[in-house]
């Protein structure tokens, strides 16, 4: 029975957790899932700063890695026995820009026992949407949702559970803080700079983020909590945020003077720092979008990947709706697809065990790249599929990880022509086994459906070693078709010359 199969039928993970680790906090929230609806049971945070641990080479220092890896240790305490498919664990701004993070991921791999992946901006926007709704009345109307985290900051617009508009902008209040309040003093020159450098950045969707216009804003970051924590604390206003509050606090922090005195406001020590870098975006945010008032919200990108988990588990998944959705606008064959899916499932279920590719995740990024492995052509049918990688590599696709992208686009990249190192030359080295081993699946099924007539897939028998796969067809089947006996000819020289033996039998 196939890993899938199973989760089918299996009763659904009644414990789920998430961490999401920030450029600036790491946060875990553990729920139960109840009735299909979602109660926390547990939340964990600590500010560990990642953002603040990059050098001058974007490189995480070892002092800020071992910072990182003593709160995962803290955190790991609480997952051990979840199932893999309850646990969802994600890396921000911090991770996206660091060029040493795969060995960081490695070290945090093995200190949490669970796969850590790195979303993409907007899949960061989308989630946090997630779990910003699902904490809100549901309300009718358009809501834009602002999150201010330590090194990018998400504005989202969309209505109930669905975002609709999506940017995730290159400022946060870590890199905002190290740029312009480095000594902790709060002058009116840096606060101006601060702000204008905001303002710069929201340029880019100002106008068209007015254009579609909202009927209510909400904030949803430890930045935006502490900012209604200090406007009520001043009796300024009851919590709400408004432009004429905000406005008015600049003038008071400028009069402090210094962050350290944000303690007589109620500001927590570890966020003192912070605090004028969240506060300079958040005002660029009210100036430039023209907000009249915006309340707070507890949920957050945590709270969008349990949501998220719960969609996968109710089969909800938005990966499959992203997956439809570059069919239709690349005008893929959707009944091709399906018959080189088909046949790929097929094979992979005989060889799954001996390959060691048993988990719903060799299964999803197998099915997905039979379908999508055309998705090239509506650029060009000369190198189609390099023009297929590119696509599914650098498109933002709502529901999947940076990691998960760059391996489909690595199968749909090796799924024709030369099977070349330079297929892989991205690929991390304790990687390459699994997908190697993927990809001559799907130029199996590929060479199979080559006459495109969407038959069923043969009655094969499949074995296989390391580099090594027999695949055992029917004498009769194999006759009727010349052209496929030479696609697999074709086939047997390709991937000999990277040491692969493919062995074609008859019965």
């Amino acid at each position: 029975m196939t890993a899938s199969t199973n989760a089918g039928n299996a009763t659904p993970p009644k414990t789920l957790a998430a961490i999401d680790m920030g450029s600036n906090s790491f946060h875990m929230v553990v729920a139960r899932l109840v009735h299909g609806e979602i109660r926390t049971i547990e939340k964990m945070g600590e500010k560990v700063q990642l953002g603040a641990g990059l050098d001058q080479y974007n490189r995480l220092t070892e002092e800020c890695q071992q910072r990182a890896l003593l709160c995962l240790g803290r955190f790991a305490q609480r997952l051990q026995g979840m199932p893999d498919e309850a646990v969802q664990i994600v890396g921000t701004n911090a991770l996206r820009v660091a060029r040493n993070k795969q060995e960081f991921i490695a070290r945090a791999e093995q200190v949490l026992g669970y796969p850590v992946e790195v979303i993409a901006g907007r899949e960061e926007a989308r989630l946090v949407y997630l779990g910003v709704s699902h904490t809100l009345s549901d309300d009718r109307g358009k809501r834009l949702v602002i999150d201010i985290g330590g090194g990018s900051t998400e504005f989202i617009i969309g209505q109930r559970f669905e975002p609709e508009e999506m940017e995730s902008l290159h400022m946060g209040c870590v890199s905002f803080r190290n740029r312009y309040f480095p000594d902790g003093k709060i002058t009116k020159r840096q606060m101006d700079k601060a702000i204008t450098h905001a303002e710069q950045e929201l340029l880019n969707i100002r106008q068209h983020y007015r254009s579609i216009g909202w009927q209510s804003a909400v904030g949803s970051s430890g930045s935006i909590k502490a900012i209604a924590n200090v406007l009520a604390m001043l009796k300024i206003t009851d919590g709400t945020i408004t432009r004429e509050a905000m406005e008015e606090l600049r003038k008071r922090l400028i009069s402090l003077g210094k962050a350290e005195k944000l303690a007589d406001l109620g500001v927590r020590t570890e966020r003192q720092s912070i605090f004028p870098a969240g506060f300079a975006i958040l005002l660029a945010a009210f100036r430039s979008l023209e907000i009249d008032n915006m309340t707070f919200a507890d949920g957050a990108l945590r709270e969008g990947l349990l949501y998220d988990i719960v969609g996968r588990i109710q089969h909800e998944d938005v990966r499959e709706r992203t997956i439809a959705a570059l069919q239709e606008r690349y005008h893929v064959d959707q009944a091709h697809g399906a018959a080189v899916e088909e046949t790929a499932i097929a094979a992979w279920q005989q060889i799954a065990d001996q390959w060691d590719l048993h988990t719903a995740n060799d299964e999803d990024l197998l099915r997905w790249a039979c379908r999508l492995h055309e998705i090239g052509l509506t650029i060009a049918h000369s190198q189609y599929h390099k023009h297929g990688a590119y696509l599914l590599r650098y498109s933002d696709l709502p529901g999947f990880t940076q990691q998960f992208q760059k391996d489909l686009a690595t199968l749909v990249r090796g799924h024709r022509r030369k099977f070349s190192p330079a297929v892989f030359q991205d690929i991390e080295p304790e990687e390459k086994s699994r997908l190697r081993h993927l990809c001559v699946l799907v130029r199996l099924a590929v060479l199979l459906q080559h006459p495109r007539n969407y038959e069923a897939p043969p009655e094969m028998v499949l074995n296989g070693r390391q580099n090594h796969l027999v695949v055992e067809l029917p004498q009769d089947w194999l006759n009727e078709r010349p052209l496929t006996l030479a696609d697999l000819e074709n086939e047997q020289d390709y991937l000999r010359r990277q040491d692969f033996t493919l062995e074609i039998l008859t019965r």
